[in-house]
């Protein structure tokens, strides 16, 4: 690398979880994937209706993409486990050894 060029990519330095712009775009955009390829199966089983059983099995494959899409949408990504941390003394850390007690 010489002096004057610079690597001006970002450097990735937590495990942040995309935003929720970027996961619904992700998910609109599998949601429009999804229902586009109904859109062939359909035509593709008007075009091979002198073969029934090919162009049964094209509406049968575009009948649950809708349902199939929806569910894609709607879902989410998981959450993430996280462990908290918290602080937890030992217990024999302060001994209770014997204290002289001052009664005024």
């Amino acid at each position: 690398m010489k002096g004057s060029e610079r690597d001006d990519t970002p450097v990735l330095i937590t495990e942040a979880a995309p935003s929720y712009e970027d996961q619904f775009a992700a998910r609109k955009r599998k949601y429009m994937i999804m229902m586009g390829l109904r859109i062939p199966c359909l035509l593709l089983a008007g075009l091979t209706y002198q073969t029934w059983w090919l162009a049964l099995g094209f509406v049968a494959l575009s009948i649950p993409l809708p349902w199939m899409a929806v569910l894609v949408a709607n879902d989410r990504p998981p959450r993430k486990v996280e462990k908290v941390n918290r602080y937890q003394r030992d217990p024999k850390a302060i001994d209770s050894t014997g204290r002289e007690v001052i009664d005024g």
